[in-house]
């Protein structure tokens, strides 16, 4: 801020100073009958919009120095590539550096401020061949390949064969913390379901491995996951379990807010021993998607480790998550909402209603219906 206030000061003096010396006035502009009228009609001192319109100009070069040193403090300091935000101010300030570059960079957290602000200094090349792929919240294995397959130059089933690979899953259950051997059950449709965290990737070509693709994935999902380790040690499920409900709550819940209540309906539902009742697991379980029909009954009621639907599966979890689940969702299922809920239905403006009791369900879908509110796929 003190930058700042001495940077106008230092422009406004300057330009006063050059002004007088010069003899501009600000009067030789191609609009100047226009202007001239408009300050006889109004207040306006127009020989001093010249020194008005510098002040502003050097306002915004220097806050624009100002929020790309500032910006780029706070996002190093999010992905933990500096250690203390005071010591990057102190030697930027020191080094005067006033050139950072928007841009995408290789930075790693061996690095020393030298070494990263030296990076940033220079503008950043953008790869021609790179490819970006948006993996959205909420997407199947299914999906995933498709996009894969969209942007790349490896087939669907080429990430399914990998998926299946047993040295590759024993080489990731080496690396990764939260993968266990419960991603090698045989009922598992795709082992890293609900594993591979969304967001949108960059990678160097169409002929990126397939390894590197789930490799950042994964990163990203540690990453996320890090935080919660204390209380996914402590909890009563485990990490596979906790992953499984999270994928069902970011398919169930309207909305963002709604998600610790809805995670607290299924853990209510699970520990008396009911089932879940999720239809959403048993269009996984199908391996339909939500918007192509509506289920049949011997669907809703046939056993299949996936479908919470069939009385089998009473006080069970599905065999495995059936997409991938948001931060939001993750969250939801590791800090569930304590209540009394055992049942939830979503309008079609997707207002949760929550109720304790069958008859008080079935009273709200009576009216939503009733009230033409209900939500049809």
């Amino acid at each position: 801020m003190l930058g700042t206030i001495i940077g106008v000061v230092f422009s406004g003096a300057f330009a006063l100073i050059f002004g007088q010396v010069t003899s501009i006035t600000g009067y030789n502009v191609s609009d100047i009958e226009n202007l001239v009228y408009v300050g006889e009609m109004t207040d306006i001192k127009i020989g001093e919009l010249l020194f008005a319109g510098i002040l502003i100009a050097s306002l915004g070069a220097v806050m624009d120095v100002g929020m790309s040193i500032a910006s780029t403090l706070n996002e190093l300091k999010e992905q933990n590539l500096i250690r203390s935000k005071i010591a990057y101010k102190i030697y930027v300030k020191m080094k005067k550096v006033d050139g950072l570059h928007e841009g995408q960079y290789t930075l790693n957290k061996n690095m020393t401020i030298k070494q990263i602000v030296d990076v940033l200094k220079k503008k950043s090349k953008k790869n021609p061949n790179a490819v970006i792929i948006t993996f959205k919240e909420g997407i199947n294995m299914r999906k995933i390949a498709s996009l894969i397959e969209e942007n790349t130059n490896h087939k669907k089933e080429e990430v399914f064969n990998l998926l299946k690979d047993q040295n590759y899953l024993n080489e990731l259950i080496n690396t990764y913390w939260f993968l266990t051997d419960d991603i090698k059950n045989p009922s598992i449709y795709y082992s890293l379901e609900g594993y591979l965290f969304p967001n949108t990737y960059e990678f160097s070509s169409k002929d990126v491995d397939l390894k590197e693709v789930f490799k950042k994935m994964l990163d990203n999902m540690e990453e996320k996951l890090e935080p919660y380790k204390t209380q996914i040690a402590s909890s009563n499920y485990n990490i596979h379990q906790l992953l499984t409900l999270a994928s069902i709550v970011e398919l169930e819940a309207a909305r963002s807010d709604d998600r610790n209540g809805v995670a607290g309906v299924f853990y209510n539902r699970l520990k008396a021993g009911w089932s879940l009742g999720s239809d959403v697991t048993t269009y996984y379980a199908i391996q339909i998607d939500m918007n192509e029909r509506d289920l049949y009954q011997n669907e809703l009621e046939s056993y299949n480790a996936y479908n919470t639907r069939s009385s089998q599966m009473a006080g069970k979890l599905p065999v495995g998550p059936i997409c991938i689940p948001s931060k939001e969702s993750i969250d939801a299922a590791i800090n569930p909402k304590n209540h009394d809920y055992f049942y939830f239905v979503a309008d079609k403006n997707k207002k949760t209603y929550f109720s304790k009791t069958g008859t008080e369900h079935n009273n709200i879908v009576a009216k939503l219906k009733k009230e033409k509110l209900w939500y049809e796929y």
